[in-house]
């Protein structure tokens, strides 16, 4: 079976993978599941299922845990606060890095298709890979589980957090609230262009105030891009007083 498992990944296996994820694994057709993405159950001949549905469960898992890796780390903090980190830990672009930590993208199983258009550096790809592999600890098991393997990557995102003093924020809310309470419109968001490839394109934002453009910022999706326009137009207000924690988050010094 370990033979099998990872007969159509690049490299690594089994024993390697099941290491990094400080689990072994009673059923290892989770395991292989968590890493089938759907272009390659679609173009193969094997009866594989894809990670999608254990994708959905890991999606709640990973909430859960970071909901209550901050709780318990930082007891003092409002909802509020909680809430934006646990949402930064959750994202897209954090799930994706965490995925390329633990060198994910080397046992993910792809379609040809896939592969060819660089699916291994995709962040949808890798985080959906991610929550799927949290999903399938869970369920082999249990909450346990998959608390032991994202913890530590938890404690690497935190450390860059002060005990106190500090404001939690991220980039496009922060910019708004900012605006508000200077008596300014609210900051508006135009699409302005798209570059590269089909499958590393990039979405070009610019961030003005009716018509005065604050800044410009390109990202992997329209989303990303907004985020750092954002951010950068703050770091015209604020200056050194923002610190970064994630492509999403931020600290304002008080």
């Amino acid at each position: 079976m370990m033979g099998f498992l990872f007969r159509s990944k690049p490299a690594g296996n089994a024993p390697q993978l099941e290491k990094r994820l400080g689990h072994k694994f009673r059923d290892k057709d989770l395991l292989l599941r968590a890493l089938t993405h759907s272009s390659y159950a679609f173009e193969t001949k094997e009866d594989a299922e894809d990670n999608e549905l254990l994708e959905f469960l890991g999606d709640s898992v990973v909430g859960l845990l970071a909901a209550d890796f901050f709780f318990r780390k930082y007891p003092l903090a409002d909802e509020g606060d909680l809430s934006k980190l646990k949402a930064s830990a959750s994202s897209t672009m954090a799930l994706s890095a965490f995925a390329r930590q633990v060198k994910l993208d080397r046992f993910l199983r792809l379609g040809r298709g896939e592969e060819k258009s660089g699916g291994r550096k995709k962040p949808t790809i890798l985080a959906g890979a991610f929550e799927a592999v949290v999903g399938a600890l869970y369920l082999d098991g249990g909450f346990e589980a998959a608390r032991t393997f994202t913890r530590p990557l938890l404690e690497q995102a935190a450390k860059k957090i002060p005990a106190g003093g500090a404001t939690i924020n991220n980039s496009k809310s922060a910019l708004q609230e900012f605006l508000q309470k200077n008596d300014l419109p609210a900051p508006r968001y135009t699409l302005v262009g798209e570059q590269g490839p089909d499958h590393r394109k990039e979405f070009v934002v610019e961030v003005g105030v009716q018509a005065t453009v604050l800044a410009r910022a390109s990202g992997p999706s329209r989303k990303a891009a907004e985020q750092k326009a954002a951010a950068q137009a703050l770091k015209k207000y604020l200056g050194r007083r923002i610190k970064s924690l994630t492509s999403e988050t931020f600290l304002i010094d008080e």
